[in-house]
């Protein structure tokens, strides 16, 4: 007889979304179930979604298939309705361990109140994503995430570390600080995110912590004085820019100007010049001109964006910029692609600077690869143990990653 199936999780979306799914593999160890952990952020990621259902349904027809994640809340009755589905939950409940079982109530309404992640079962990964924030309480034109996610809520400094401490057992060195809205974290006493930072970077055997995308509006004195003077904080700054021209910002509700965002740039370059600056980028937003998209496309330079996460924009019904005048979709996709172009020069640029010099990388799994603390991605010359962080000489680079023999 074969052995029973265990459960299959599939993340779409976020690096949200890949925290919550190790904790949602965590707590259906041992059951025959299937989850699709959902993204609502563009249409495209909904589409993927369905199509990952009858997919995944195909596949595994014994297995329970429970849909979760931001399109599942923002839609729930669209996947309910779907035949290939079992259940939905929502993301209010989506950790907590009676939500998943089969006599569950579904519950949509978000409380304000604040779950702590199950720790996963064991180490997936060489780095650990801590969920440490959820929600926001921003109004973005464009973001149907508030609907997926509901008001924003932090992690308690205790179980932030407790969090830390589990990761740190499990053998994995380094944290990723996830959230929907990461700079807004708030401890009772009204501390940013630097609390949080300073508090985990005393957990022992932390030796790396990385932040994910900053809101470039939210980063405090106290968080860029950690930023570019402490050393384990990875030297990598993913910035929510969206756009380069002001017109565009005010009607996305973006609460920076492209000159702040430069300035930022600029004083974190100024103290830490190895710092490499990522960019979400949104092409074509309704209303966009030539001139206000070439302002975008001049951001990756003004803002020495080396990693670029390119969207063409995506009308999500109901969100105030679905219904302003819109960019024609090909004009979308053709000014996405010139971003992308632009993106992929300044990173080949870049890569080619390391060579010769030494990085500190993180082995991943198969051990052959990792990341660099600037987050470049690293091929090893012989496979090394995931989880060691090595010293590693850059030999050569291509376009996209560098190549490199350990120390």
């Amino acid at each position: 007889m074969s052995p029973r199936p265990g459960p299959e999780i599939v993340s779409l979306g976020c690096r949200l979304n890949l925290s919550e799914s190790d904790a949602i593999a965590a707590m259906l160890a041992g059951r025959n179930t299937v989850v699709v952990n959902t993204c609502a952020v563009t249409d495209a990621a909904v589409k993927q979604t369905r199509a990952a259902v009858r997919r995944l349904r195909a596949r595994r027809p014994d297995a329970e298939l429970i849909v979760t994640g931001c399109a599942a809340q923002v839609d729930p009755a669209a996947f309910a309705a779907m035949p290939e589905v079992d259940r939905v939950v929502g993301n209010p409940d989506k950790l907590d361990p009676a939500a998943w079982t089969s006599g569950a109530r579904p519950r949509f309404a978000f409380d304000g109140a604040w779950r702590l992640p199950p720790s996963p079962a064991g180490p997936d990964r060489s780095r650990a994503f801590l969920e440490i924030q959820n929600g926001c309480d921003h109004a973005c034109t464009f973001c149907v995430i508030p609907a997926g996610r509901g008001p924003a809520r932090s992690a308690p400094l205790d179980a932030a570390t407790a969090m830390a401490e589990a990761a740190v057992a499990a053998g994995q060195c380094e944290l990723v600080l996830t959230g929907v809205d990461l700079t807004s974290w708030r401890d009772d006493a009204g501390r940013g995110l630097a609390a949080v930072v300073e508090r985990l970077l005393g957990v022992a055997g932390v030796e790396r912590l990385r932040l994910s995308s900053l809101d470039p509006a939210e980063v405090d004195e106290p968080l860029l004085d950690l930023i570019v003077g402490e050393p384990r904080v990875q030297p990598h700054l993913h910035l929510s820019l969206q756009a380069g021209n002001d017109m565009i910002l005010k009607r996305m509700r973006r609460r920076h100007s492209q000159a702040q965002a430069v300035r930022l740039v600029e004083r974190v370059k100024a103290r830490r010049p190895e710092v490499a600056v990522g960019a979400d980028l949104i092409a074509g937003f309704p209303t966009e001109t030539e001139a206000m998209f070439a302002d975008t496309l001049a951001a990756i330079a003004d803002c020495d964006v080396v990693q670029a996460h390119v969207f063409p924009y995506s009308a999500k019904a109901g969100t105030p910029a679905a219904r302003m005048p819109q960019v024609a979709m090909p004009v979308r996709r053709e000014r996405a692609a010139r971003l992308r172009a632009a993106a992929g020069a300044r990173r080949a640029a870049w890569l080619w600077t390391l060579v010769g010099g030494e990085q500190r990388v993180l082995v991943e799994r198969p051990g052959t690869h990792g990341h660099a603390g600037n987050f470049a991605e690293v091929r090893l010359a012989e496979p090394r143990i995931p989880g060691e962080v090595v010293r590693v000489r850059v030999t050569r680079a291509s376009d996209t990653e560098l190549e490199g023999v350990a120390l």
